[in-house]
């Protein structure tokens, strides 16, 4: 029984409101499509045709506010999931999601077999220096 003697159990808190759990907003999934392995710094862009995504009645209020966050600037995903203050997990299948409607693209991070060696970056900063 409730507080207030209904026997309706109070399951919210009158201030937070509704709890929704993170399974209702992925539909119960945990991992998005496999292609979609999402690093924490990769960045999250959204294609022209999201501009208009509050019209797209198929997305839920979350799909809307990741693409919300990256029209003004590309965001990472761990900042997605931070300023969602959604858990990181439920945030990737999101973006999954979005990627696979076409609304947003992803760009990874380099990894770190392919960037340039440092002692090459520094010949070339002494060769500039020398002109």
């Amino acid at each position: 029984m409730s507080d207030d003697g209904s026997a309706n159990p109070h399951w919210y808190d009158d201030d937070a409101g509704p709890v929704v759990r993170p399974y209702a907003m992925t539909r119960g999934r945990t991992a998005g499509a496999a292609r979609h392995q999402l690093d924490l710094i990769a960045l999250v862009v959204p294609e022209p045709s999201a501009d208009d995504a509050e019209a797209d009645q198929t997305l839920s209020p979350e799909h809307v506010d990741i693409i919300d966050l990256c029209l003004d600037a590309p965001q990472s995903v761990a900042e997605l999931a931070s300023s969602l203050d959604l858990p990181l997990g439920v945030v990737r299948v999101l973006i999954g999601d979005l990627v696979e409607d076409e609304l947003v693209h992803v760009t990874r991070p380099v990894p770190p077999a392919e960037l340039p060696d440092e002692s090459i970056l520094r010949d070339v900063i002494t060769g500039l220096r020398a002109l």
